[in-house]
This record gives C-alpha cells, sequence and structure tokens, in this order.
C-alpha cells in the first residue's frame, strides 16, 4: 500500500492522506468506464445536460465547505476561493453545456438526388483528465464537462494537492444522478497514469502542467493513435501603450500578476511599457502592489495567501536574487512584507524594473508573486520583445485604440489577445496555446471537437 499525503501550505500540516491506486483498482475503473459508455453514449443530449446543471447546483449548494477545503488544499485567501465555483466553473458548465445540442448535432452538407448525406460526431469513449492544483475547478470542467456532453466517460486523476476536488466532483456527479462508471476519478502515481494511457480502454488524454510534463503525456501516448490534448506553461506578456488609460491599466496589471500569488496559467509575467508612461505606471504599479496583504488565507483580511508550497517560493525567490545579480533593481519585495518568511511557502509580490530577457525572472515560467517591467519605445519593439519566448497561451494589450489591438493582436505568438484585460477565460471564446504553451483546445463551440470523432453518412437510395 502506498499513501500520498497533501500537505498544506497554510501551516505545513498533512490536510489528507490517501492511497494511491493499484493496477487492480485501475483495471476496475477502466472496464467500469468501459461499460458505462455503452448506455451513457446513446443517453439523449438533453438528460446530459440535465445532469450538468444538477452537478452545478450542487456545487454551489455546497460552495462554502468547498471554498475553505480548497483554501487548506493550496493556500489561496478564503475570501476569493468562492469565486471558483460561484462565477467561473458554473459559468463555464453551464455555457458548454446551453451550446451542447447545436454544437454536437449532426453536419449538414449539400445533398444529391437520390443519396441523404450528413456527417455525425460521435464521442471517442474514455477520456483521461490529468489536471493541476492552481485552479482545481476550473481547468478540471474545461474537459470533464464537454467530454461528458459529448457521451464519453471520464476518468479524472488530479494534483496530489488538490486531491480531494476529485473526490468532490464524484460527490456532485453522484448527487446529479450520473450513471455510476460515467465519471470516475483515481489517485494515482505517475506509473499508474502512464499504464492508463498505454491501456486501449483510453481514447483520449487531457493534461494541463509543465511543459516536462506534458512531454510525457506524448510519450505515454506515442504509438496508440490517440489525441493529448495539452495546456503546459507560459509566460504571457502585458503591453501597456502610450494611450492606455494609465490608473486602469495600473490596476488590472497589478491583480493580473499577483492574483492566487502569481500562479495561475495565464497570469501576468512580464510586462513592456511605453516610454512616455513608464516612470508613471511604475510608481502607480508599486504603490498599489504595496496594499497586499500577505498572511494566514483562512484570514478574512488576507489578499495573499502562500505559494502552493515551499519548493516553488524558494525557485522564485532564486529567480529574484539571480536577476538582481544581473542589475534588476528591485522597487518591491519580500522585506517590505510582514508575513514573508524565506524557507517558507509566504512569500510577498516583488516587482522589479532594469530588466532584460537574458534574465530568468523575464523568460521562464514564474508561476509566482513576482514581476518585471521593461520600457518600450514602439509597438514593434513590443511585439518583439513579447514574442521573444517559447510559450504563448495569453497576451493583454492596454490601449484606447481597438485598431491597434487587433493589429499587434495579429502579430502577438499567442492563443488569446485581450485589450484592457487580462487572467480571464472567456467560454465563448477557444481557449488555447501556441507553441510549448501545448496544442489543447477547451471551451467555444470548438471544444467539443476533441471529444469527438466525426463519421460520414453516404445513403443511397435504389
Amino acid at each position: 500500500m502506498t499513501l500520498r499525503q497533501l500537505v498544506s501550505p497554510i501551516d505545513g500540516s498533512v490536510f489528507a492522506e490517501r492511497e494511491l491506486a493499484s493496477d487492480e483498482h485501475i483495471d476496475r475503473v477502466l472496464s467500469a468506464a468501459n461499460a458505462a459508455g455503452k448506455d451513457w453514449r446513446t443517453t439523449p443530449i438533453s438528460r446530459r445536460i440535465q445532469i450538468i446543471e444538477a452537478m452545478v447546483q450542487y456545487m454551489e449548494a455546497n460552495a462554502s465547505d468547498i471554498a475553505t477545503e480548497l483554501t487548506w488544499q493550496m493556500g489561496r485567501p478564503l475570501r476569493y476561493t468562492p469565486n471558483e465555483i460561484l462565477r467561473g466553473f458554473q459559468e463555464r458548465a453551464r455555457y458548454m453545456a446551453s451550446i451542447a445540442e447545436e454544437s454536437l448535432s449532426n453536419i449538414a452538407v449539400p445533398q444529391t438526388s437520390g443519396i441523404s448525406k450528413f456527417i455525425r460526431r460521435e464521442p471517442l469513449g474514455t477520456v483521461l483528465v490529468v489536471a493541476p492544483w492552481n485552479y482545481p475547478y476550473l481547468t478540471a470542467v474545461n474537459s470533464i464537462v464537454p467530454a461528458l456532453l459529448a457521451g464519453n466517460t471520464v476518468v479524472l486523476k488530479h494534483a496530489t494537492q488538490t486531491m480531494l476536488c476529485a473526490e468532490r466532483l464524484a460527490s456532485a456527479f453522484a448527487a446529479a444522478g450520473l450513471p455510476d462508471g460515467v465519471f470516475q476519478y483515481v489517485h494515482a502515481s505517475h506509473e499508474s497514469v502512464g499504464r492508463m494511457i498505454h491501456d486501449s480502454r483510453v481514447n483520449f488524454v487531457v493534461f494541463t502542467g509543465s511543459v516536462d510534463g506534458g512531454k510525457s503525456m506524448e510519450q505515454f501516448a506515442a504509438g496508440r493513435f490517440i489525441g493529448v490534448g495539452t495546456e503546459l506553461g507560459g509566460k504571457d506578456p502585458s503591453y501597456v501603450r502610450a494611450d492606455a488609460d494609465l490608473a486602469f491599466a495600473i490596476a488590472e496589471n497589478v491583480d493580473g500578476a499577483f492574483f492566487n500569488s502569481g500562479q495561475s496559467c495565464c497570469a501576468i509575467e512580464r510586462i513592456y511599457v511605453h516610454e512616455s508612461q513608464f516612470d508613471d505606471f511604475v510608481d502607480g504599479f508599486v504603490n498599489l502592489a504595496r496594499e497586499y496583504k500577505l498572511g494566514n488565507p483562512l484570514d478574512p483580511e488576507t489578499t495573499i495567501g502562500p505559494m502552493v508550497n515551499a519548493a516553488a517560493a524558494t525557485f522564485v525567490r532564486s529567480q529574484i536574487r539571480d536577476a538582481q545579480a544581473q542589475g534588476a533593481v528591485e522597487l518591491l519585495g519580500e522585506s517590505q512584507f510582514e508575513n514573508s518568511v524565506v524557507g517558507t511557502p509566504y512569500l510577498g509580490p516583488t516587482v522589479l524594473t532594469n530588466v532584460d530577457h537574458s534574465m530568468s525572472v523575464m523568460r521562464d515560467e514564474s508561476f509566482g508573486p513576482v514581476i518585471g517591467i521593461m520600457k518600450v519605445s514602439s509597438d514593434a519593439e513590443a511585439i518583439a520583445e513579447m514574442n521573444d519566448s517559447q510559450y504563448g497561451l495569453s497576451a493583454s494589450i492596454w490601449t484606447s485604440d481597438q485598431d491597434a489591438a487587433i493589429r499587434i493582436g495579429e502579430q502577438t505568438q499567442t492563443g488569446t489577445v485581450f485589450m484592457n484585460r487580462c487572467d480571464y477565460v472567456d467560454p465563448a471564446l477557444v481557449w488555447t496555446g501556441v507553441k510549448e504553451t501545448g496544442r489543447g483546445i477547451a471551451l467555444s463551440a470548438l471544444g467539443f471537437d476533441s471529444y469527438t470523432q466525426p463519421k460520414s453518412f453516404h445513403l443511397k437510395s435504389v
């Protein structure tokens, strides 16, 4: 028996402990998923939509308990955790349910006399979802809901840090009346996940996590000819143009950089400011970031909590030290936050200037509360700097000129272009990335494509 511990970043205590699934247990899970799929794939879409709605209602009714449990697991301040359920989770689930019937209907094609033709979308089978800890419900709902609506069964393997979220989702689906075997979860090792992907009873894999993790998923699937949807690293840029509303841009960039301690896939991780706005932007940014209250996330006054663990905070601290050694200037740092303690997950916001792309903090994903701000003299320079990255998830442009935002966005290598907004996933728009961010596609009408196989019907009357 192998146990896995969930250590809370709040105080280092063991918040939960679970036994990892054995090969025998995983075999039973996959067999149950395949058996349940025979009936689920023929269940009317209207019934699938009803079950998704009932699941969402369960989550909403239990949002307070779920939020407290989530704060203990990954450290986000309790004042913010209910929003993951009451806003983001339900918004995405209900939107995908609202477009399911139309998006999954037969595709009409030009007809020929005496011949009936159409394309039908059929479910793939069993979808394995490997979900991350930073937004454990939001990232999971992106794949679980469209996969189920499309008629697939789902097996969820959540990150150890948020493994109780998998159990919560199972309770929600059970309360909603989802048939046994259609949604299941496993607490499993990396090696067991690999064996699951090798298993012929798994028909698609969704992974959100690191670039190295994504490469492992693709290696596990090699030779199986199944799809692997990935959302991997990010180093999302922000560009503040000369015509930007400065006060608005400052407030939104501070929130985009430091919300959830910077532990967001699409957090702002580097900022480029036109030289005419640079000094005022930096001054305002630092003054606003200084107002964060770092502390125990269970305290309602806390506005920024600990990072997920001490190792993650140590990495960010090393980036800061290395940048300073290369000439970066720290305008705000953890020494100015009372509860920021070296060696712990508690790390206050850090703002650096005099940075460049030779520094890890401007090149490698930080996934923490640190930001580097660079001065640029033109749109062309900003575009070149934004594209100088191995990643491409989102980019935000702060301007009063929509045509300029579109023009810049067309030249920016990224999956999403924001104007005067950041760090938000709109379920009506496809969520995807380029380069080493991966090739996953989630949400929007396109979000069902990954979970279906097109089949052509060519019916000739004789």
